[in-house]
């Protein structure tokens, strides 16, 4: 096991209608205007923002709005939303939503207590040395951003998504209702699950040794959320299967599952370049059709570990590990496909001639390398693209 640092300190507040604690919350710690920030309307037709809005006049808690951002969010809002923040006096930022809505709170948090322009943090000018606290009221399980260090967001006249990782931007606290995920829809809900499993595998895969308590850990959230999937695409109302994967999306990304590890989600780093290319592309489908290709592409630099994969999680009965390993990735491949994920990059309009476009995204125009199983330059990343046409 490597040394290691964990820290977590969101405050989870977990549970049906734990929403309704939120101005209860948010005055405890002292807050007396914030700044509400959600994405395109759907709390306005489920009720959430009234319910959120009214609790916030409850508590006598001033607030300023800004709804609307997008997935995969975009600097221009957060840049729009830092300069708000400032001129307004903000103390908090408390998203609604899920991974986009956090991440650009996360952003504007930063932001908005620095002269110097957001995009500076992401591309490494400038490095995040304070930031306003912020908050989330969850509405989707997928990125787990609700107790990360990271965000993402994207530059459309650049093409390019990036992200940073600070404890700066931990959330002070995060409130997770699974019940406010009954209406999403079966797509982004698999889109979620395929991120959560992203993010366990990728820490799961590393060039160490195993660290049994933390395997244990990873293998337990996999399977949980396998046998959950299988529940919510028959039964989107069924509380334990959308409880088990709401507080897997925050236990897959708070980095418990890489304490004793090399962390460095390869394959969330391929994904960045297509979905940053190609905005279109749902972050959660483009990890379902590059995870199977980067594990075909690695598996046999180390076989036992993708066999054990493969037995744990997948139920694999094989004696031969090289045998194990391959039906491991092959039950991945296919459990994606139940539920409704895409397997090749043709079906989001993506052929080989965009390949080379990606992979110098993914390198940043051959001036890196991604830590993997193995080390993926420009020649190992191009393959793995070739791998998912």
């Amino acid at each position: 096991m490597l040394d290691f640092e964990y820290y977590t300190p969101t405050k989870v507040f977990f549970g049906k209608g734990r929403e309704k604690e939120v101005g209860k919350i948010i005055s405890q710690y002292g807050y007396k205007k914030i700044m509400l920030q959600y994405g395109k309307g759907s709390i306005k037709k489920n009720g959430l923002y009234d319910c959120i809005i009214n609790l916030l006049k409850e508590y006598d808690i001033e607030f300023v709005e800004m709804g609307g951002v997008e997935p995969n969010p975009k600097i221009e809002f957060v840049r729009e939303a830092v300069h708000i923040a400032k001129r307004e006096g903000v103390e908090l930022v408390l998203a609604v939503g899920g991974g986009s809505v956090i991440d650009a709170a996360k952003y504007t948090a930063l932001g908005a207590v620095t002269d110097c322009d957001v995009w500076d943090f992401v591309v490494g000018k400038q490095k995040p040395t304070s930031a306003l606290p912020v908050a989330c009221v969850l509405t989707i399980a997928a990125a787990g951003s609700e107790m990360s260090w990271s965000a993402v967001v994207s530059d459309l006249s650049l093409n390019m998504k990036r992200g940073l990782a600070s404890d700066l931007i931990r959330p002070l606290f995060a409130v997770c209702n699974p019940e406010l995920t009954y209406t999403v829809s079966s797509y982004q809900t698999a889109c979620g699950i395929t991120d959560i499993m992203a993010h366990t595998m990728e820490r799961y895969f590393t060039p160490c040794e195993p660290t049994d308590i933390t395997d244990q850990i990873s293998e337990g959230i996999l399977r949980s959320v396998i046998n959950a999937a299988r529940v919510v695409m028959k039964e989107p109302n069924n509380y334990e299967a959308r409880a088990n994967i709401m507080w897997a999306s925050s236990l897959s990304h708070n980095n418990l599952t890489g304490c004793g590890r090399i962390n460095s989600l390869p394959v969330h780093q391929l994904e960045h370049a297509v979905s940053g290319e190609y905005d279109n592309v749902a972050h959660g489908a483009g990890l379902a059709v590059l995870f199977p290709a980067w594990a075909k592409y690695v598996y046999t630099y180390n076989i036992p570990r993708f066999a054990q994969f493969a037995r744990n999680v997948w139920g694999v009965n094989e004696v031969d590990d090289k045998k194990a390993a391959e039906l491991g990735i092959e039950s991945m491949t296919e459990f994606f496909k139940s539920i409704g994920m895409p397997s090749t990059l043709r079906e989001f309009g993506i052929n080989l001639d965009a390949i080379d476009k990606l992979t110098d995204l993914c390198t940043f125009n051959n001036t890196r390398t991604v830590d993997s199983v193995i080390k993926l330059g420009s020649k190992e990343i191009k393959d793995i693209f070739k791998l998912c046409c």
